[in-house]
């Protein structure tokens, strides 16, 4: 996190403060709010931040725009720049005093990367007229709800109360799992990259502890392995001093967006395929039709924090949701996330409609969200512990295969 940012973002917080301590009576009494998106709709995440966003509009369009006796509107904002191509430390700042500034705006269903959320999530807290509340469909990061890095999850709550919750769960869960289906692949050695931003180290650290709890030789050094420099325009000196070593599998934490696809076409050039070297990556790589285009991806691993699409119950909410999404735009959800967009923002609605339509009662409601698993458009039952972290814990396992993300099996993890 750029602490710079975050000093002018609280800044502009403190001056709101001081011209506006709570809603007016006006306010409070008005019947139409809207609720906000916060996700990178340029670069390599458009397609799967346009698909969720989608999600969201069909829900409310289901909902008949209405939460309780409130109607409902959707704002969308990018936190992504042109020249970045992905989430940018600035604009996510600016997204965040601007959903401060917004009267009418009672919620925040974002955002889908970890790293933007720990520079949104401490300016909402100290909104005079909450905390508001955000409701992540993507960020699995555990720094933001968990001890994790140096001064997390405190430091992102500066009132002390929490303002943030997750449907999909967090990283330490989804390196536990992965870990445990490499063992099960017969794994025994494994080198392990990252793509040096918060998600990619926070899965990759996760991934390496725990191999090395079940036995596995972790050939990369230091907790998060090694990371790839993603403006590189080839990577064949990391992959012949990686082939060296003779790895059974590479794990790779990241996203897709950083060069990833050059990542994977140079691994299998100098390691050889995903059935000699295995291959295996985090949901960063998840919902991505470019990465599931490359030749070099078939065969190759992935994890997803949540269930997949095809897994979601049968005869519920969420498969009528599907059959609902393809009928209004034709084509299926780009990836999981985008649904699980929808739930976030299911989970944010739920909580206006028995609110009295100010910022801090929605917030207070929230603590008491519990959607049935019949009821949620993914299928799973939407209920928090009280760090803000979904109770189900199921990782998905998936494998790339004729250009498709192909379920292998869940994992739920204790």
């Amino acid at each position: 996190m750029k602490k710079n940012y975050v000093k002018v973002a609280l800044v502009a917080v403190v001056a709101a403060a001081m011209s506006v301590s709570v809603l007016s009576s006006a306010q409070s009494a008005a019947k139409t709010f809207y609720i906000a998106s916060d996700l990178p709709l340029q670069g390599g995440s458009a397609d799967q931040s346009t698909s969720t966003n989608n999600a969201i509009k069909l829900l409310l369009k289901q909902m008949g725009g209405k939460a309780g006796a409130y109607t409902i509107k959707f704002r969308e904002y990018d936190n992504s720049t042109a020249a970045k191509g992905s989430w940018d430390d600035a604009q996510c700042a600016k997204n965040a005093q601007a959903h401060v500034a917004k009267r009418d705006e009672l919620g925040v269903m974002g955002t889908y990367n970890s790293g933007c959320a720990k520079i949104i999530v401490p300016i909402l807290n100290q909104d005079p007229s909450g905390p508001m509340v955000m409701v992540s469909n993507a960020n699995t990061n555990p720094g933001l709800t968990k001890a994790w890095g140096p001064g997390e999850p405190t430091k992102y709550y500066p009132t002390g109360l929490r303002n943030y919750w997750r449907v999909v769960t967090t990283d330490d869960n989804q390196g536990a799992a992965a870990a445990s289906f490499a063992q099960s692949l017969g794994v025994k050695s494994v080198y392990v990259l990252n793509d040096r931003q918060t998600y990619g180290q926070g899965v990759a650290t996760a991934f390496t502890s725990n191999a090395k709890k079940l036995g596995l030789n972790v050939l990369s050094a230091g907790d998060a392995g090694e990371g790839w420099d993603d403006k590189a325009p080839n990577y064949e000196a990391l992959f012949t001093k990686i082939a060296a070593l003779k790895p059974d599998m590479v794990y790779v934490g990241g996203i897709f967006d950083l060069n990833g696809g050059q990542l994977v076409k140079d691994k299998v050039k100098y390691l050889g395929d995903n059935t000699k070297v295995k291959f295996m990556m985090p949901d960063g790589f998840t919902g991505y039709p470019d990465f599931l285009a490359l030749p070099e991806a078939q065969g190759a691993y992935l994890s997803f924090t949540g269930l997949s699409i095809d897994q979601f119950p049968k005869g519920g909410a969420a498969e009528k949701f599907q059959a609902a999404y393809l009928k209004e735009y034709k084509v299926p959800p780009t990836s999981s996330f985008s649904v699980y967009g929808a739930a976030a923002a299911q989970v944010i609605l739920d909580a206006i409609a028995r609110s009295n339509g100010t910022r801090k009662d929605v917030f207070a409601k929230m603590k008491t969200v519990d959607i049935p698993a019949t009821k949620s458009v993914v299928g799973t039952r939407l209920k928090f512990d009280d760090a803000g972290d979904i109770m189900s814990r199921d990782i998905t396992i998936l494998i790339v295969k004729s250009n498709t993300e192909t379920f292998v099996k869940k994992l739920t993890v204790k």
